[in-house]
């Protein structure tokens, strides 16, 4: 079993189907199974043998789908990473995952070919279509792998300690896609499925490429999300499903171009990566005439758990039930079932739950002790088995839909000379979520200011994951044992509503 057949069998039976749109750029599947079968000939060449991993640092250009079939074909494992992260960032992935060839848009810079150099790595960059001119000869048939076999390395991590592999296999994405196109979107090849989520990240790799590929679908892309070009896209390509973060619902309904745009070929709109906000999704509706269905999912879950269902009644501020092939429960910290309306920690198992963590077999056993994969997330679950998100066990941030991990950032802070002291929080945002903002104390006699540290910090990681806000304090609120305690930790009344997200903000930048 090897997801990459999905591919193979679309392109015999519709090869001239579009199936990857970028503007005036169309690939169709025969075209998009060809320029795969030539990436998976190349990395055999190049001797990349089945299991070995293949990084990819490529935003939504059609030479991600390219590269990521590709990759598959040979049997290798895709690394998929944000094309805005860091050097360090790079290295540390890279690294960690053993990646022996890396591939990154040549628009993106000199990041990876730099890091991939000094690494002694291969490092090829690529046009926003794909490779050329490649050697070998196309490796037209997937090379075998069990279901059980890892096909993705996706990173994440939580509070502490560094990012970790989450491993999903050919059986977990296979199976999520199938589900996302079969019984909650019902895809068919007639739909063109926006493309504005970040393909590097699991929610767009599955209900935006996956599904798309398994259905036999047209997925047209966006780069970088904007509000405008979404809406302008959704007109000219006749969008019929919609797939995005609340955020990016936000922008779109409250786009100066909004009043005006068509989205009547809309019929099915789709949200998840965190809450949406009830009068958001009531306003996309009544202006755009088009069902918006919220979701739940986890990188660790390949990613779809629950959600509302076509055929079944629509609860806005829930994220529905459990899908096919998945279960959920609310559990006390002993692991036993809460009573219905009371919080717990959500559990899941199922066969879209990943395999483990990319060699960490603590982490593992911690996140899975008893077969069931813990969230972190709290939730209730009424009597119909509706479950509703109601805090976060864990201190992630989801800024605009981006995880950041309090920890990174306090490391990238700590870096600077004159941090004694730093502890870095979500604040209430009314377009992204949650805006980052960060406490910090300075070590005695030194001196820096809020935004020289915002601008050290900017300077080392990813743009969605450094602190807006900044403020400084003689000293952090601490447990028994020396702990530093986020949770006490209270933005100042300045601090607490950040400024507006430009549309630079959205994108990413």
């Amino acid at each position: 079993m090897n997801l990459a057949m999905n591919l193979v069998a679309i392109a015999r039976s519709q090869p001239r189907h579009p199936a990857i749109k970028l503007d005036d750029h169309v690939l169709d599947y025969a075209a998009l199974h060809a320029a795969a079968a030539a990436v998976a000939g190349d990395l055999r060449e190049r001797g990349v043998e089945p299991g070995d991993r293949v990084g990819l640092m490529v935003p939504n250009v059609p030479a991600f789908p390219v590269l990521f079939y590709g990759a598959l074909l040979a049997g290798a494992i895709v690394v998929p990473m944000n094309p805005l992260l860091k050097s360090r960032e790079v290295e540390y992935y890279l690294r960690d995952s053993g990646t022996k060839i890396v591939y990154s848009w040549d628009g993106a810079g000199e990041v990876v070919p730099e890091v991939a150099k000094a690494m002694g790595i291969t490092g090829i960059a690529v046009p926003a279509t794909g490779p050329e001119g490649l050697g070998g000869t196309p490796l037209t048939e997937p090379v075998e792998r069990a279901g059980d076999d890892t096909a993705v390395i996706l990173y994440t991590s939580g509070t502490t300690g560094q990012p970790k592999g989450a491993e999903l296999t050919h059986h977990n994405l296979a199976s999520n896609a199938a589900t996302t196109a079969e019984t909650l979107i019902e895809i068919t090849a007639d739909d063109v499925i926006m493309g504005c989520l970040p393909l590097f990240h699991v929610f767009g790799l599955t209900c935006g490429l996956n599904a798309a590929v398994r259905a036999g679908a047209t997925l047209t892309l966006i780069p970088r999300f904007d509000p405008a070009k979404a809406l302008a896209v959704v007109a000219r390509d006749r969008v019929t499903v919609f797939e995005g973060v609340p955020t990016m619902y936000a922008a779109m309904l409250h786009s100066p171009g909004a009043a005006d745009a068509d989205l009547s070929s809309l019929r099915a709109c789709v949200t998840g990566g965190s809450a949406m906000p009830v009068e958001i999704l009531r306003a996309f509706e009544e202006r755009f005439e088009c069902a918006v269905f919220e979701g739940y999912g986890l990188s660790e879950t390949s990613p779809v758990a629950s959600f509302n269902q076509p055929g079944s009644p629509r609860k806005p501020g829930t994220i529905g039930f459990p899908v096919r092939g998945c279960e959920m429960r609310v559990v006390d910290d002993d692991g036993a079932d809460v009573a219905v309306g009371e919080p717990g920690e959500i559990a899941i198992r199922g066969e879209n739950v990943m395999k483990g963590y990319w060699n960490r077999s603590q982490a593992t056993a911690e996140a899975i002790p008893d077969g069931w994969f813990r969230t972190g997330d709290l939730a209730t679950v009424d009597a119909d088995g509706y479950y509703t998100i109601v805090d976060r066990k864990k201190d992630l941030i989801i800024r605009g839909g981006y995880n950041v991990y309090p920890r990174e950032v306090e490391e990238a802070l700590y870096e600077h000379p004159a941090v004694a002291e730093a502890a870095v929080i979500g604040i209430e945002h009314p377009d992204l979520g949650e805006e980052i903002g960060a406490a910090v104390a300075l070590k005695p006699g030194a001196t820096a200011d809020p935004a020289e540290l915002r601008d050290f910090v900017r300077d080392r990681l990813a743009a969605y994951k450094y602190p807006r806000s900044i403020w400084l304090v003689d000293a952090l609120p601490k447990g028994p044992t020396g702990k530093i305690l986020r949770r006490s930790v209270e933005a100042p009344g300045e601090e607490a509503a950040p400024a507006k997200p430009t549309s630079d903000e959205f994108r990413g930048t």
